[in-house]
């Protein structure tokens, strides 16, 4: 017998003052039975840094031809494809093709840092990805705030995300590793 996801809820409070996002959102997220607390939390994260009533959770791991997280445009297109981990060069590649903007959250100090020297060059070519790296230290940090039942309160300024409920604040930064330049 196949073993069911475990599903969490999110009240999340967002102020997202750089990019002039102000909302109030309940999400639900499943858990996939081989899905750690930080993976689940960085998705929830990467969700809350690109807040938007059209933004989607996917089947994420159960999915080979989809993103962790997407938001489609009104005729159906992909604006933004959201990936977590360390995805084989080629998957990126494909995702920049497939949408406007791709942005890839990697995890994973040891793993994290040897996939990006070997992937750099090559993916620098690719002017529609940002990377953005989260260290063990904060990913480890992020996922205390997991629960069956989430009260959040995320703000996001200049960069930086204070992520807090009642009973933890956590300021957490990316290292951004690849960065999409502004037009």
């Amino acid at each position: 017998m196949a073993l069911k996801a475990t599903i969490h809820k999110a009240n999340i409070n967002i102020t997202d003052t750089d990019r002039q996002v102000y909302d109030d959102v309940t999400l639900t997220l499943a858990q996939h039975p081989s899905e750690t607390d930080q993976r689940m939390m960085l998705r929830l994260l990467a969700w809350i840094c690109h807040s938007n009533e059209r933004l989607t959770f996917t089947k994420g791991l159960s999915a080979d031809d989809e993103p962790e997280v997407w938001l489609h445009n009104d005729h159906n297109g992909i604006e933004l494809w959201i990936e977590l981990g360390l995805p084989d060069e080629k998957r990126l590649r494909k995702a920049s093709h497939q949408s406007k903007e791709v942005v890839l959250y990697a995890y994973g100090e040891r793993p994290g840092r040897i996939w990006w020297q070997q992937n750099q060059a090559k993916l620098s070519s690719l002017t529609n990805l940002s990377i953005r790296f989260l260290s063990d230290e904060q990913l480890n940090k992020l996922s205390e705030f997991s629960t069956r039942n989430m009260q959040l309160q995320a703000i996001i300024q200049d960069g930086g995300i204070w992520l807090s409920d009642a009973d933890r604040n956590l300021e957490i930064h990316f290292d951004e590793w690849q960065r999409v330049e502004e037009k």
